[in-house]
């Protein structure tokens, strides 16, 4: 249903996700190192790398998992009503903070960008506390024959509510604003 977007499509991971436009931060690629490496230790990688577009353009990280990976563990409440979240999502989360905080303290706050061989492209980005999301799994896996289990949807939805950073958004939500760009761009063209 989703496919391989990332790399043929990126305005989805950028404009999708926050309406803000974003286009992959260089060379057209969205993976990206953002942290060096040495025999010591490892670097690090992010999904996509992005930066807005505007007058000023920032740094924003993203971690991608799939539509099928689990939101919550799937095997029995932790307390009566509360539902532990899924190994994957949590691992999740401290993926993509580690690159961000890495970044921050490796770049500099004004980046200027260079191309594949080197060269300055006259592009320059800004790194102040940048944005990071998470894109995982699918609210469907709330659905039970008769409705929505509130419990298991409750749990997950309470804790990516309280964290600020990155925000979490799964592919079923992320699809339906990219089905609302298009539809909005498609009926401005009539």
């Amino acid at each position: 249903m989703y496919g391989n977007t990332s790399d043929t499509n990126p305005w989805i991971f950028g404009y999708g996700l926050n309406y803000i436009f974003s286009s992959p931060a260089s060379d057209g690629k969205l993976e990206q190192v953002v942290a060096g490496f040495d025999f010591n230790r490892p670097g690090k990688r992010v999904d996509a790398l992005m930066r807005t577009h505007g007058l000023i353009s920032s740094l924003c990280f993203v971690e991608i998992k799939t539509h099928k990976t689990l939101l919550l563990r799937d095997t029995k409440e932790y307390r009566p009503g509360c539902w532990m979240i899924s190994a994957d999502l949590a691992g999740s989360v401290a993926q993509i903070q580690k690159p961000v905080q890495k970044a921050l303290s490796s770049l500099r706050s004004k980046v200027e960008l260079l191309d594949d061989i080197g060269d300055p492209t006259g592009e320059v980005v800004y790194l102040y506390q940048p944005k990071s999301y998470v894109v995982i799994g699918n609210l469907a896996q709330f659905q039970v024959p008769n409705g929505i289990n509130e419990e298991k949807y409750g749990s997950f939805d309470l804790f990516r509510q309280n964290v600020v950073n990155p925000e979490i958004i799964t592919f079923d939500e992320l699809f339906s604003r990219v089905k609302f760009i298009v539809k909005r761009s498609e009926n401005e063209k009539e």
